[in-house]
């Protein structure tokens, strides 16, 4: 078999057998301008944007982007451009598809709720006007991307809360209602991207939730989830970075603005307290991911706040004995060996799963003998890889991350 890829083994992380530990918060730049909450975000190209949102003084239009690179932010074109005049808006969805940014709904000065959508262009540095979400106008309701198609739902509308969600496509313009979510009505909830899947929990449906959900694109459905630990809240943030994704911060039941952070797990279903976020507790805040880091920002905890922070998180969900592997050779050719310090017990079997969650063993050829695993793969795309050592009981599974270049 010819094998035309050269392969990597980057990083090591396990339930059983742990290597890698971060688990770190850092102070970044502070965004530009006034402190303010309730803004709306979206990452183009490797850069962060935070768009709108509500200071001291009313609902803003302007747009700040984020250079992790050179930890500095920037002042960019407010949304609608210069004659958007009226746009100011907060608690709006923000998102981005391929190389463009979008905003849609909110509340604004004079507008209690919109239902318009915005595209921002950053190579031509512009804002055009798309069509109208076709469900309600509405505040507070979430975005998600999977693909190249965006989803948006929930919210407070005129009438009160809602469920509904709508899916967009940029290449034709067009919004398509979806199968409603499953639960209940609510708005100031959290949504995600984590692989090939959308997040959903927590929020407000008159009284504060923790329940949460997995939205499954290919085939519109709703599966319910291992509800958050957490306090039940709203006004919380969201990120996935496969295979964990993280809930943080947001104001609970005990109308306490919270700052514990907790990670789950796709694989395992499971949710694991990491350490806190190191600024100030705050609801409506935002978060984005760029460059495999979670970053989480402004808010407000009594004060409206313009601190910016970036997490690196564990590569695990829960941490066991300690030891140490060998990869060789890395990176490899045709195959590569994993030396294991001791005999891994109880194999049941192997599975590989891609960056997107979905299953490609069958693109690999697995060996294992006592402390060793040979890792031979077929023709395989370029891309981050993660093995799944165990199935049953999964106290005892580990879980390898490799790349191939």
């Amino acid at each position: 078999m010819k094998i035309s890829s050269r392969i990597a083994i980057v990083v090591f992380a396990s339930l059983s057998f742990q290597i890698c530990c971060q688990n770190i918060w850092e102070i970044k730049d502070s965004v530009n301008g006034p402190s303010r909450g309730s803004s709306s975000s979206f990452v183009i190209s490797g850069e962060g944007y935070i768009v709108g949102g509500l200071d001291d003084f009313g609902f803003k239009r302007k747009m700040y982007s984020y250079d992790p690179s050179q930890n500095d932010w920037d002042d960019e074109l407010a949304l609608g451009g210069l004659n958007g005049d009226g746009l100011d808006r907060g608690s709006a969805c923000g998102f981005s598809i391929g190389d463009k940014g979008y905003i849609c709904l909110g509340q604004g000065q004079t507008n209690p709720y919109f239902k318009d959508t915005w595209e921002y262009d950053p190579i031509n540095d512009t804002w055009t006007q798309k069509a109208d979400f076709t469900g309600t106008a509405r505040r507070q309701a979430v975005a998600f991307v999977i693909g190249n198609e965006a989803f948006v739902g929930t919210g407070q509308d005129a009438s009160g809360l809602c469920k509904d969600f709508y899916k967009y496509d940029p290449v034709t313009n067009s919004w398509t209602q979806i199968n409603d979510f499953p639960g209940t009505a609510r708005r100031q909830a959290v949504a995600f991207t984590m692989g090939d899947q959308a997040y959903f929990g927590t929020g407000d449906d008159g009284v504060l939730k923790n329940d949460f959900w997995m939205y499954e694109a290919s085939i519109d459905t709703w599966i319910q989830k291992t509800s958050f630990p957490g306090t039940p809240r709203a006004g919380a943030v969201g990120w996935g970075i496969f295979p964990t994704a993280f809930i943080a911060t947001g104001e609970d039941n005990n109308f306490n603005y919270t700052k514990d952070v907790w990670e789950y797990n796709y694989f395992s279903n499971t949710w694991t307290q990491r350490s806190d976020f190191i600024g100030s507790g705050r609801k409506n805040a935002v978060a984005m991911v760029i460059n495999n880091i979670g970053y989480i920002g402004t808010g407000y905890s009594g004060i409206y706040e313009d601190d910016f922070y970036s997490y690196a998180g564990i590569l695990s969900v829960n941490e066991f004995v300690e030891t140490k592997i060998n990869l060789f050779p890395n990176p490899f050719l045709e195959y590569a060996n994993v030396t294991f310090q001791k005999e891994i017990p109880s194999i049941v079997n192997i599975k590989a799963y891609d960056q997107f969650g979905r299953d490609v063993t069958e693109s690999f050829i697995f060996n294992f003998e006592g402390n060793q695993l040979k890792i031979r793969p077929d023709e395989q795309s370029k891309g981050n890889y993660f093995l799944k050592i165990n199935e049953e009981p999964f106290s005892k599974n580990g879980l390898i991350k490799f790349t191939i270049i």
